[in-house]
Parts: C-alpha cells; structure tokens; sequence
C-alpha cells in the first residue's frame, strides 16, 4: 500500500502510547493531497457505508454511486444488492452518469450501446459481428455486503473479509436488530471541518460539560467506558442518569423500548471509515460522512425507530441540537488546524477512544493494517 504524504515522524508521535502522543500531523486535516490519497485509500480501498440498502433499491433495480474516487454502478435484482465498476467493457465509457438510476433490467451504455443484465453479464454487445463471443466481458463486479440493513461496498476489491473489519462491533450492535427499524427522520448537513475531525469529537465526551448542557442533564459526561475489541472500529457506552429513560430533553422516551437491549446505557460505535452508529434503548441513530474538500464534510444524520412509532421528534430535536453544538466546535477546530501556529496537541485520559481512532489512521497511512 502506498504511504499517506503525511510526516512520518509526526505519525510516529501519534502512535507513542497513550499519555505520550499527540494528535495526527496538521497537512493530515488541512491538505488536498492527503483528501485524495485518503478517498482511494481509506474510502474505496476498505469497506465504505453507503447508506440503506432499502433506500438505495427503492423504485429502481441500478444507480450510480461514487466510493472514495471510484464511480461505480449498484444493481438490486431478487433481494439481493450488487456493485460493479461503472466501466464499459467496449471502450471505457461510463455506464451511468453521477445521480443517476433506472428501472429497467439492463444498464445501457450510452456510447455503443453494449448493454449488460443486472448481474453484469453483457445481455447484447450490438453490430460486433457472428464470431465474436461475449461471454468474457462482463462487468468487473466489487465485493458489497449488507449488514444490519447497511450497503458496504470495496471500490478497489482488495479489502480483506468484512467479517474482520467489522470484528467485534458485529455481537454489540446486533441485539439493536436496526435493519428491522424505520427511518423516521433525517437531517442533512454541511460542516466546515475535516471528517475525521467530526469522529474524533464523536468519540469523546471530554468536551461535554463545556458545549452539551443538554447531553449533560440527562447523560453523565464522565461515565461508560470504551471498548478494545478487534476490527476496524471504535466505541463505548455512557450511562443515563437515573431519571432520564433516553436521549431527549426531559429524559422522556415517547418511543417503544427495543427488546433485549441494556435500557440504561447508550453505545456509540464508530465503524471505519464514515458510518458512525448510536444506539439508545428506543431508537437508533447514525451518520454517515462524506468528505467534499479537506474542511468541508457532508453528513447525513439518520433516526431509525420501530415502525408503530409516529413521534421520533423527542430524538430529533434533542440530537439536532448537540449536531450543531458539535460542528460548530468542529469548525473552530478547523479554523484552528488551518492557523500557521497550529501544533499536535496531547490526549488527555478521557480521550483514550480518540487515541484508538488516531492511531487507527497513522496506521493506515503508513501503510500498516487498521488493527
């Protein structure tokens, strides 16, 4: 794997044991050339979210998706969910232009119109005469996986068995069974902040007492613990104060407690590279991020309720609140790692999830396995 035009030395700070390192190098969340390696390296190379599979196959059997910096074609036919290169197998043209989806049950290319069914088989290859056979140009199909009702695909096909990168986050997020819950909200943002700075504070609660005021009333800042268990992941839980039955304002639950899960603790799971997941004792929420330039990330924030629930607007607008008291602490910090003075700072004890999460990527960018 090509190395990460990062300062190796500055990695190498990074990686020093917990207590002794310090934050990634600034070109890590400030540089072009660091975005770009990280979109085929990190994003397309590995296993990246890209949303609900239901969603995604909704009214259509195809639609363009991009992973990292690679354009590829999705197809859903019999239940099942397929990724392929969007590439022609004539001449290279693409397939499907950004956006776009269809329900019909073959992908026309626009070019010579070579046609292929939806599992990529080429269904007619026009005017290319008797002789020739086009049994051996089907499309190259990626490796995709759906988990808990989530689309992961691997653009490059490289990554090893989803399995390992999920590791032990499969047995803590399964009792939350969220592919059997409904989209009940969603709310999209624009933050001027580099992704990563978005699931560093996502893993930590250090900064709580001073921005969530809300969070605090109903979840202790300083309680739970993190987890250390394998795959290419980070998380923890945090406990609810006595009083409060969820993550609302009052502490009030208007929803239906999911079965078999703990009703005091929520768990907050940060799957690599971009699906962050939240799981409370009535409902599950997500982000998934989608780095636009090295300050700007598109994120969608996501509730997922059992469907007999009608109100999901107790969770919503407590976590659109704490959403914008974070990205507008996340912005700071931009602006901060933007400034010519800007220098790796230490980890305090709290923020050993963060330590996880930063040297996860140091990891990663010089060329070592996630875990």
């Amino acid at each position: 794997m090509v190395r990460a035009p990062v300062d190796p030395q500055g990695l190498e700070a990074a990686l020093r044991p917990h207590g002794e390192s310090v934050m990634l190098p600034q070109e890590a969340y400030t540089d072009p050339a660091v975005l770009a390696w990280e979109r085929r390296h990190f994003f397309a190379d590995k296993w990246t979210c890209l949303g609900r599979v239901d969603e995604l196959a909704d009214g259509t059997t195809y639609r363009a998706a991009r992973v990292g910096d690679v354009a590829v074609v999705l197809t859903f036919a019999d239940g099942a969910a397929r990724a392929f290169a969007n590439v022609c197998r004539h001449r290279g043209h693409e397939l499907l232009q950004p956006g776009q989806t269809g329900d019909r049950q073959a992908v026309v290319c626009p070019y010579h119109g070579w046609s292929y069914n939806l599992d990529g088989v080429v269904k007619a290859a026009p005017r290319m005469g008797e002789t020739f056979d086009p049994s051996g140009y089907g499309l190259v199909e990626l490796p995709a996986e759906v988990w808990c009702g989530w689309l992961f695909v691997n653009a490059l096909g490289g990554a090893g068995p989803f399995s390992e990168h999920l590791g032990g986050m499969a047995d803590l997020v399964a009792p939350y069974r969220p592919e059997s819950l409904t989209l009940k909200a969603r709310h999209s943002y624009t933050v001027a902040a580099n992704w990563k700075t978005i699931a560093e504070n996502y893993h930590e609660c250090y900064h709580c007492p001073l921005i969530h005021p809300e969070l605090c009333k109903v979840s202790p800042p300083t309680s739970g613990d993190n987890w250390d268990l394998p795959g290419a992941w980070v998380g923890g839980t945090m406990d609810l104060r006595p009083d409060a039955e969820t993550m609302s304002l009052d502490g009030r639950s208007r929803g239906i407690p999911l079965p078999g899960v703990n009703p005091r603790t929520v768990a907050y799971v940060g799957l690599f590279p971009n699906l962050l997941v939240s799981l409370h004792p009535d409902y599950v929420m997500t982000h998934r991020m989608e780095p636009l330039e090295p300050g700007l990330t598109a994120i969608e924030c996501s509730w997922y309720f059992p469907a007999e629930v009608t109100d999901p607007s107790y969770a919503v607008e407590f976590w659109d609140i704490t959403n914008r008291e974070d990205w507008a602490a996340c912005e700071s910090v931009q602006r901060g790692a933007e400034s010519p003075h800007f220098r790796p700072g230490p980890l305090a004890p709290a923020e050993d999830a963060v330590y996880q999460w930063v040297t996860m990527l140091a990891r990663g960018y010089l060329g070592k396995p996630l875990s």
